[in-house]
């Protein structure tokens, strides 16, 4: 099929939302010419991203436009207090550039999704995989796939699910924790580009070794928790091939290869905002120039506009955090942290802190900004914060009503963000008591 056809096949795109897909790609391509030999085309970046923000600010769901808007609101009078109550000097020209290097990386990743279809096998519609396999299988599919494919995993999966009847509450919570606690290791995971640049000291490696395992945990809870609540006889599950893990094992070798060899000076966020993408079109162009050029014309039209409620939330996220920072630094003069060390008794606070704030319906991203923006972390510690910080992030989307991978669910099989608090919470305080373990380990 030629780019032609396929592109006659997509639906019309409103104006509006092409200009702000090509805002996006703007700042995702400032970015990337930033890291290769234009630094200063990244002043670029910021601009470019609110600018699609705004363009698709009125297609935010109410109540994430209501929260986003709270956030940025707060960060921009914090700014101005500390500027007219307090004199500080803020460089307003790089006031939008809070978080916009995190959300360069998520636009970089969704790229992945030229790559192909997911392509797992699985058995005949009269042959499904049931009961503890077939939820295995769910949980470990999305969340091998998911650490590479975030959230679309989840669309993938779960419509291959929904093909053979209504999704169960069993496969949404697989679905739901499958993702989440990959939150605790993956490098492509927005929790970890934001963690990676509040922590830019952090060693990942220790953050690897510590989450990895509790990741695992994780699905062991899941796996002997859910059959003992419900019965699993005619639940069917995800059967995935092993040449579906293909892609997730090539793309953090090629990750890991430009880090440990290639581009050693450049962070884990920068290599996967412009690794992604790359090599995303480089497999296109096996059909050619125009196919390449037509799907990427589909993807800035489609795909990007469609981002609009994480992207708006993380540079919100970013100017509140902003706003905290400068404000409590010069009405402190710079002598005030919320604690005077971050060791095992800090961190498990901090933690649980998050943890209740995204039971009560703040994405976790907000909490952990607001704890980096009042701590003054010393190269030593930031280890144990990002562990914690990406503990809080996992168990706190899983659990939280207002998170996307709740919200994604009601949107998409139409189960509400409260049930799934509900149903999740038992989970949430098994794994709550393991991160307690494993910062003590850490500590």
């Amino acid at each position: 099929m030629s780019a032609q056809t396929a592109d006659a096949a997509s639906p019309e795109v409103a104006p509006r939302h092409a200009l702000a897909g090509l805002a996006i790609l703007v700042g995702l391509l400032s970015r990337i010419a930033s890291l290769a030999w234009w630094p200063a085309i990244e002043a670029l970046t910021g601009p470019a991203l609110w600018l699609g923000t705004a363009l698709l600010w009125p297609d935010l769901p109410r109540r994430n436009r209501r929260q986003a808007g709270l956030l940025a609101g707060i960060g921009l009078g914090l700014l101005l207090v500390a500027t007219f109550g307090y004199g500080a000097r803020v460089d307003w020209s790089r006031v939008l550039d809070g978080n916009t290097q995190v959300v360069a990386m998520l636009v970089g990743v969704s790229f992945i999704g030229l790559i192909g279809n997911l392509r797992g096998q699985s058995r005949p519609p009269g042959h499904p995989v049931t009961g503890r396999r077939g939820l295995l299988g769910t949980w470990l599919g999305v969340h091998l796939l998911g650490s590479i494919l975030n959230l679309s995993t989840v669309f993938m999966v779960g419509d291959r699910l929904a093909r053979r009847a209504p999704l169960t509450m069993p496969q949404l919570l697989g679905l739901n924790r499958g993702l989440s606690s990959a939150a605790l290791w993956s490098p492509f995971f927005a929790s970890m580009g934001i963690v990676m640049t509040l922590a830019p000291a952090m060693d990942y490696a220790t953050v690897l070794v510590h989450g990895l395992p509790l990741a695992l945990c994780a699905g062991l809870v899941t796996m002997i928790e859910l059959p003992r609540r419900f019965d699993l006889t005619d639940t069917a599950g995800f059967s995935m091939a092993p040449r579906s893990l293909l892609l997730p094992v090539v793309m953090a070798a090629l990750v890991m290869g430009f880090h440990f060899g290639l581009t050693p000076a450049l962070s884990i966020v920068a290599i996967i905002t412009f690794l992604m993408p790359g090599t995303a079109l480089a497999t296109n162009l096996i059909h050619g120039p125009r196919w390449t050029l037509g799907r990427l014309h589909r993807h800035t039209l489609t795909r990007l506009p469609a981002m609009r409620g994480e992207i708006s939330l993380f540079l919100c996220a970013g100017l509140l955090t902003l706003g905290l920072s400068t404000l409590a630094d010069v009405a402190t003069e710079g002598g005030w942290t919320l604690f005077e060390t971050f060791g095992a008794g800090e961190a498990t606070i901090s933690f649980l802190a998050i943890l209740a704030s995204a039971v009560a319906g703040l994405h976790p991203i907000i909490g952990v900004s607001v704890l980096a923006s009042v701590l003054e972390l010393a190269d030593g510690q930031q280890t144990l914060f990002a562990f914690t910080a990406l503990a809080a992030w996992a168990v706190g989307t899983s659990v939280g009503p207002l998170s996307g991978i709740n919200l994604s669910l009601q949107g998409r099989y139409g189960v509400s963000g409260t049930r799934m608090m509900r149903e999740n919470l038992r989970y949430a305080l098994i794994m709550a008591a393991l991160v307690v373990a494993g910062i003590l380990v850490m500590a």
